[in-house]
């Protein structure tokens, strides 16, 4: 749906003007080029590029997904905001997350069986543990210093810097 094409604008209108004046001279109508989705994205792309990309599985506090768009200025994809996600499998947020080129947040301590969830096919995969949402933003304001962004020159890493790898994060410090 999202091809190269043309479309027709008219001056001084912002519709059709044939559609509604039949004597309408077509020699004052001109075409705009229309792009693919990706040029026509470009401007927002530039916007966002260096944030952190993050998949955010539907375990996770909508307080603590705020936290991470706000505070943290990542670009978030949580699922609860998608209706076609919301229910999804583990499975098929694993295999999303990775097509997207996004690491996956989750609480949900099942995606660290690696023989239901191959690490290597993983875009990053972040296990979090903490009792209270307290602990989950202190787990992510260390994640962001230490995975997401380097600390020396407060440059982000790349879009999945844990690509093929999983980490079990607890409120501790401890990394599993």
């Amino acid at each position: 749906a999202f091809e190269f094409g043309w479309r027709t604008r008219i001056r001084g209108t912002s519709g059709s003007e044939s559609d509604r004046n039949p004597s309408f001279d077509r020699e004052y109508a001109f075409r705009i080029p229309m792009g693919t989705l990706a040029s026509e994205l470009a401007s927002h792309a530039g916007r966002i590029a260096g944030q952190p990309r993050i998949y955010v599985d539907a375990n996770v506090p909508a307080g603590l997904v705020a936290f991470m768009r706000a505070t943290l200025a990542w670009d978030v994809l949580f699922v609860i905001e998608h209706d076609d996600l919301r229910r999804a499998r583990d499975g098929e947020h694993y295999r999303l997350a990775r097509q997207l080129r996004r690491t996956l947040i989750t609480l949900d301590r099942d995606y660290l069986d690696d023989k239901a969830f191959p690490p290597q096919e993983s875009g990053g995969v972040l296990v979090l543990t903490a009792p209270e949402l307290g602990g989950l933003i202190r787990l992510l304001q260390r994640l962001d210093e230490e995975i997401f962004r380097t600390a020396a020159e407060g440059l982000t890493l790349g879009c999945a810097p844990l690509e093929g790898r999983k980490l079990h994060v607890h409120v501790d410090g401890t990394v599993e």
